[in-house]
């Protein structure tokens, strides 16, 4: 487990680009690496999108000033869907999120992400709970854990997070295979991330590359395969549709 501390998630905002910047170069060398030696078919579709790609409401149990809605980021929403299908799994959806959620770490590459609990009790994650995820690019930052169910479970970026919007994990059953998909709503958090993200188009890649790994690994997790590769459905929302 990574040595971080709680006052990671407050620093200045002027720390946390001179993080993001002495990190970056780290970041691309592993998306060059892992483009090397990927096997895996990839689908990408790309397009426009409207208002039916806005995130779902949060909940007013666990939305409070601290949380970090997209209305705060800059530039436009990217409403992203990654999806794998699993095929020949040795344990069934219930069993395989449970895993999922009980450690986030489990499936999460310790390369690109690591995650530290701060705020929660042990044992399965649960609504309320706080993390603080350290990336190699400009994403670090706290989420907390706005709706979780045997299905999966929705993170929410707080402020600090170098996003703002939200980020679903679920899994569920289609024929004799698992669907495990990935849901974000985000922008860039503050200026400098925008740039990265939206007009460099690096730090895309990077997250992009970030949740494959992600996919594929929670694949091998239910001691099953991919079948068909994996999806990646992005909806771009232009900036006067988020009000």
């Amino acid at each position: 487990m990574s040595l971080l501390c709680r006052t990671a998630a407050t620093g200045t905002r002027r720390d946390r680009r001179v993080a993001a910047l002495v990190r970056w170069p780290l970041g691309l060398a592993l998306v060059s690496w892992r483009y090397l030696w990927r096997t895996t078919p990839i689908h990408r579709v790309d397009e426009e999108g409207g208002a039916e790609d806005l995130p779902p409401d949060l909940p007013a149990a666990h939305t409070d000033e601290r949380v970090q809605r997209i209305g705060e980021g800059h530039g436009p929403l990217l409403h992203r869907r990654y999806q794998v299908c699993i095929a020949d799994p040795r344990c069934d959806a219930e069993k395989l999120m449970r895993q999922i959620a009980s450690d986030p770490n489990r499936w999460s590459p310790s390369e690109f992400a690591v995650f530290k609990q701060t705020r929660g009790g042990p044992g399965p994650m649960a609504e309320g709970d706080e993390f603080l995820i350290r990336l190699p690019g400009p994403w670090d930052g706290p989420v907390r854990v706005v709706a979780v169910d045997d299905t999966g479970f929705r993170f929410a970026t707080l402020g600090g997070h170098l996003e703002a919007g939200q980020i679903e994990f679920r899994l569920r059953p289609d024929g004799d295979t698992l669907r495990f998909e990935i849901e974000s709503w985000a922008r860039p958090g503050d200026r400098l991330s925008h740039l990265l993200y939206n007009r460099l188009r690096l730090a895309k890649e990077v997250q992009f590359n970030m949740w494959m790994h992600v996919l594929l690994r929670v694949a091998r997790l239910s001691g099953g395969r991919p079948r068909g590769g994996v999806t990646v459905h992005t909806r771009r929302v232009a900036e006067p549709l988020l009000g």
